[in-house]
């Protein structure tokens, strides 16, 4: 939206003809900003409660930067996932303030402490499962949702998962993420009455495939109240459970 058009709908809503719901919901409707390479979502958090994060893969360092840079000209807090090293130096060289979590391959761009609210449960099958739960865990975190980690509790010691009942039980999702044959999100599943994101990981051997065994294990669970996101997609089902938490968190 151009300053002309901007200022003629301050004008709108001073004037009395457009109240300030209706004002937002036509700056939901902005344009975005034309990079020839990339057209960067300036004005996603208006339409979806966070800005429009960064996936590094593909992407040339300057095509990061560039991108990364206008978003944090309007934003805090901008994602920049499945980030190297190489990408965080490149952000560091630009002179832009960063978090860079390794494990996660998240760098946090223009960092600011955000107080977490309701209860996310980020658990794991095992630890080969961390770095994927931990793109989870670490977004869930930036977009303001508390989080409990949970890991190595896969079915192999049953045990070890039943010791954390307590927890599971009060948060308001489980992002349950696991390799192998997949089976955790469908154990949790039948212990709680709480809403089960399951994530695939492409951990495992070879008749994992990849994490497709794990993929169709998850989908044709019978657990009720497990929906799945694709394989190593710790950062949707992040996003998905900060919508459910935040819609809860509301209600109460």
């Amino acid at each position: 939206m151009d300053r002309d058009r901007l200022r003629a709908l301050l004008e709108d809503v001073q004037a009395g003809r457009l109240s300030p719901e209706e004002a937002l919901a036509r700056l939901r409707d902005l344009p975005y900003e034309d990079l020839r390479f990339a057209k960067v979502d300036l004005h996603r958090s208006l339409r979806a409660g966070a800005p429009e994060a960064v996936f590094c893969q593909g992407k040339t360092l300057e095509q990061v930067v560039a991108i990364v840079s206008r978003l944090t000209a309007h934003h805090d807090n901008v994602l920049a996932t499945r980030a190297t090293a190489e990408v965080a130096g490149a952000i560091a060289a630009a002179g832009l303030p960063h978090d860079y979590h390794a494990q996660a391959r998240i760098v946090v761009v223009k960092p600011k402490p955000v107080e977490g609210v309701g209860l996310i449960a980020v658990v794991t099958a095992g630890t080969s499962d961390i770095p994927v739960a931990e793109e989870a865990a670490v977004t869930a975190e930036v977009l303001g949702n508390r989080v409990e980690r949970i890991y190595d509790v896969g079915v192999a010691g049953l045990h070890r998962v039943l010791d954390h009942h307590h927890v599971l039980s009060e948060a308001n999702v489980i992002i349950a993420v696991a390799g192998m044959e997949g089976a955790l999100p469908s154990v949790i599943g039948g212990l709680v009455d709480r809403p089960v994101l399951a994530v695939p990981t492409s951990v495992g051997y070879g008749a994992s495939f990849g994490g497709i065994a794990a993929l169709l294990a998850m989908l044709n669970s019978c657990a009720p109240g497990v929906s799945v996101v694709n394989i190593d997609n710790g950062y949707g089902a992040a996003v998905q459970a900060n919508q459910i938490n935040k819609l809860v968190s509301k209600v109460r």
